[in-house]
């Protein structure tokens, strides 16, 4: 029996496992509303207390948002079959295995921890190469500026821990003028319910950024 890979990974970056074991759990439902064998796999290649999260975690809602993400890179594919998508915050998400033409160029964004337990279950190609970074700096700009537009950045489940979330989508806009931004975001109150959940849970990921008015999501004119 192979030995499990050992996580070392930062509080924020742990949370990739909740997604993760959400679309494995999906996964072998007799009618799943998606499938990822891969993220099965992984879960199962791990060593990773999966009971750090409680009963249930990740849930049916995760399924739903990872699911309407799906869609709207494959509508993004549909229109531009040689577009680049930017997956901000990748953690072990298998999307492009999902969803990917054969044409696009696909970035997976991460920070250098997750990276490292990433490239342990995916490889690059020609068309995906994985970038270690922080989305709050700007030394991956040019990585994704040297692939072809028209561009759709994707963060699922990312942002919500930024308190800079406004600035990081204001500088993509100024860079990219014109690109696709999709992204998640909770209310205050729900951003309360969080702190309280996960202080009864011992996380110390919180969430730090919420919307009042989801009209501008409280992004900063570019």
């Amino acid at each position: 029996m192979a030995d499990l890979v050992k996580v070392e990974l930062g509080a924020v970056q742990e949370t990739l496992f909740i997604p993760l074991a959400a679309r494995a759990r999906e996964t072998r439902r007799r009618r799943p509303v998606l499938r990822d064998p891969k993220a099965a796999e992984i879960l199962a290649s791990v060593d990773y207390d999966t009971k750090k999260y409680g009963r249930g975690w990740g849930g049916g809602v995760t399924v739903l948002r990872t699911a309407i993400f799906d869609c709207w890179v494959s509508d993004f594919l549909a229109e531009h079959p040689g577009g680049t998508v930017v997956e901000i915050g990748t953690g072990l998400n298998s999307r492009f295995d999902r969803v990917g033409n054969g044409q696009v160029h696909w970035i997976d964004l991460d920070l250098p921890d997750t990276i490292e337990l990433r490239r342990r279950f995916f490889a690059e190609s020609g068309h995906r190469r994985m970038v270690a970074a922080s989305v709050l700096d700007q030394d991956w700009l040019p990585a994704i500026a040297d692939s072809p537009g028209p561009y759709f950045f994707v963060a699922e489940g990312v942002l919500a821990y930024l308190v800079q979330a406004p600035q990081v989508i204001a500088r993509i806009a100024r860079s990219f003028p014109g690109a696709l931004i999709a992204f998640d975001t909770y209310s205050q109150r729900t951003l309360v319910q969080q702190h309280k959940m996960a202080a009864r849970k011992n996380m110390v990921a919180r969430w730090e950024w919420f919307v009042r008015r989801p009209a501008h999501a409280g992004i900063p004119r570019p």
